[in-house]
């Protein structure tokens, strides 16, 4: 429970860390901290527009978006503290729950008939699919190090005790921030300020959403964002007590924002057929991690 309200609280303040990151890289004063949360609360006073082309699935989509997040929040841990799902092997659950709520995103995009949407839609189920193994490679690299196979056992265990252990946090902290970039397909992926047909991923696949459902999706980005935040800080927190970890939970949340924000401020937008071959990167790293996992344990012979 710990971590769940912990990560509600982050994801009011984390999109607007990253867009004061940014105003501050390109030299304007930009918008106030509060001011994604004043807009996404403004969308939801408003009503939704729905196309008579589109069925039931348009409509229940970015609830069902929302719910598939919120479930997978609920099985993060935070330290010592589980989540309030937590079993062997919830690491699995977490990452195709998440993939249910994309799935209904997919179908979603498709259920307008527009051709933008469907080819959004193509694209953000091909870097799914592309970015799965890096995350499956990684948890499973940790498991193996730990010695157990969910979130909190692995996290509470989890101790960096040589040089290449701390290596070993620093690669799976890089994968974390880039897989949470490319799952909200934002830079090096996609930029989400772009209206460049040609480009765009998730911008294109919500075109259609408006009012309440349009602002349910772009909250539930801000938690997916402070979700993985919450992971990346379990490499750290270990089992510190709470007037410890709070405070370092909050600092690698803003640390994340600004990396986030430092990003897609000076790092361009990858040519859309180079996306593949940066992912499969990922994939890499995560074998590099499961490597350095063997060599520490001394299976090598």
């Amino acid at each position: 429970m710990v971590s769940f309200l912990l990560i509600l609280f982050a994801s009011l303040f984390f999109m607007g860390f990253v867009l004061r990151t940014k105003s501050i890289a390109s030299g304007r004063k930009g918008p106030g901290i509060l001011q994604p949360m004043k807009d996404i609360i403004r969308l939801w006073k408003k009503g939704s527009v729905f196309s008579k082309t589109t069925s039931f699935i348009f409509q229940i989509a970015p609830t069902a978006y929302f719910t598939s997040v919120i479930m997978a929040i609920l099985m993060i841990p935070h330290g010592s503290h589980p989540g309030l799902i937590s079993f062997e092997m919830d690491f699995v659950m977490f990452a195709y729950i998440l993939a249910f709520g994309k799935f209904f995103m997919i179908i979603s995009a498709l259920d307008t008939g527009s051709s933008f949407e469907g080819m959004g839609a193509s694209r953000e189920a091909l870097f799914s699919m592309l970015v799965e193994p890096a995350f499956f490679i990684l948890m499973g690299s940790f498991a193996l190090f730990t010695g157990h196979t969910s979130f909190h056992s692995i996290f509470t265990t989890l101790h960096y005790g040589s040089q290449i252990s701390y290596m070993l946090g620093a690669l799976a902290t890089f994968v974390f921030i880039m897989i949470a970039m490319i799952e909200n397909s934002r830079m090096p992926v996609d930029d989400p300020k772009t209206h460049l047909e040609l480009t765009m991923i998730h911008e294109v696949m919500v075109l259609d959403n408006s009012g309440f459902d349009f602002g349910v999706i772009m909250y539930t980005t801000n938690l997916k964002f402070a979700m993985y935040g919450a992971i990346i800080s379990n490499f750290f927190i270990g089992v510190l007590p709470l007037e410890y970890s709070i405070p370092l939970f909050f600092i690698i949340q803003l640390g994340f924002a600004i990396a986030v924000g430092a990003i897609e401020s000076f790092m361009a937008r990858f040519r859309m057929g180079h996306n593949p071959q940066f992912i499969f990167i990922l994939t890499s790293v995560a074998l590099l991690i499961f490597f350095g996992v063997l060599l520490v344990l001394g299976k090598f012979v």
